[in-house]
């Protein structure tokens, strides 16, 4: 089984009380449920791909974090990545590690990106029944302003309409952008499938509420 998830920040004191919000009285306490929910989902042979700013600490703190998650991880990196430049961190955790990726999971295109790309790569594809087949999976901008910005950015593509070359149909254009920041699935890695879920319910509830 393939996860995702985003945005750990692992040892980001301020985001307990600051920006995030994440309520945890101390990093340790984060960490302790971070870990506890993590391992109750992924499995030792389950792939995990971190879209980005896993931990704020040097190398040797955070080498010891990730080993004490299971699964095989890979890494998107993410502008808070700094320790992967300490010769203490263990590398070898991560089975690669990528500014981008792109990649294929169950018959769909998936576009991999620490920070949203609102143009990406295979956007345009459809399956024989019109569905699209290309997803853009990112990070970066939390629950913040941005990602209201990048919602109204879907809304306004989903409602503009395109014909391909050679095409006698007129199609709103696919957005399928989806952010998976670890607060919106509670803290625990997600499916593609999973993610497509709880993105919808997020965003219809965030419409909702505009």
């Amino acid at each position: 089984m393939r996860y995702y998830i985003s945005d750990l920040h692992f040892y980001h004191e301020s985001l307990l009380d600051k920006m995030d919000q994440r309520g945890f009285p101390t990093c340790e306490a984060m960490h302790e449920c971070i870990i506890k929910k993590w391992n109750a989902k992924v499995r030792q042979q389950d792939e995990v791909i971190i879209l980005g700013d896993v931990s704020m600490e040097r190398g040797k703190k955070t080498s010891e974090i990730l080993a004490g998650l299971n699964g095989r991880l890979s890494l998107i990196v993410g502008n808070h990545d700094n320790y992967l430049n300490d010769r203490h961190f263990e590398s070898s955790r991560f089975e690669w590690i990528k500014p981008y990726a792109e990649l294929r999971d169950n018959k769909r295109k998936i576009v991999l990106s620490h920070y949203p790309v609102f143009c990406y790569n295979g956007q345009y594809r459809r399956d024989k029944e019109g569905i699209p087949k290309t997803y853009m999976l990112y990070g970066h901008v939390h629950d913040t302003q941005d990602e209201r910005l990048v919602d109204r950015f879907i809304q306004e593509t989903e409602k503009t309409y395109h014909r391909s070359p050679g095409s006698e149909e007129t199609l709103p254009i696919p957005c399928q952008m989806i952010n998976c920041f670890c607060m919106f699935s509670d803290y625990t890695p997600l499916s593609l499938e999973e993610w497509i879920e709880v993105d919808k319910k997020r965003r219809e509830k965030m419409r909702r509420e505009q």
